[in-house]
């Protein structure tokens, strides 16, 4: 009688037990704080990049308000002031020779769009943006988990500033 007792109490604590039910709970919840932890990781990159396009353009903003060729009657010297500020963009120089983007895949005659302020105007402004760069994800990549390989999942950015020309 003692050892059949004995076994019902030993199988009631073995159903009772609650050893290893934490393992089971970081096993459920893990994946989805790691989807958190990532996910929030790439909207900073996004972040980061879209405030460092921004700040590129105001500095190529600010060149042209400043520079007495941006509004030139010759052609030459407005054609050098306009590439001067799309390298200022690009790379934060005036001249990009060998020397690498501020941000992956931008590129002065593709990315970096300039309006100098038109002949004869009375209030003067010039404007630079960026066009057609697509910033694409580093952490999530959705072309590998819908297993199109061609497929590409970007953010286009847009960032742009205008100022008023300050001869």
């Amino acid at each position: 009688m003692k050892i059949v007792a004995s076994a019902k109490f030993r199988l009631g604590r073995i159903g009772r037990g609650e050893d290893g039910s934490s393992i089971i709970e970081l096993a459920i919840v893990f994946p989805v704080l790691l989807l958190l932890f990532a996910g929030t990781a790439e909207l900073g990159r996004l972040f980061y990049t879209y405030s460092t396009l921004a700040r590129a353009t105001e500095v190529g903003a600010r060149y042209l308000s400043m520079s007495r060729d941006a509004v030139s009657t010759d052609a030459t010297k407005v054609a050098a002031a306009k590439l001067a500020a799309q390298s200022l963009v690009v790379c934060g120089y005036t001249n990009c020779a060998g020397k690498t983007p501020i941000v992956a895949g931008l590129s002065p005659a593709a990315n970096v769009k300039v309006t100098l302020p038109a002949t004869g105007a009375i209030v003067k402004y010039v404007k630079v943006e960026i066009q057609s760069y697509n910033y694409q994800p580093g952490v999530f990549n959705l072309a590998g988990l819908t297993g199109k390989a061609n497929s590409v999942f970007y953010f286009a950015l847009t960032p742009g500033t205008e100022m008023r020309y300050m001869p």
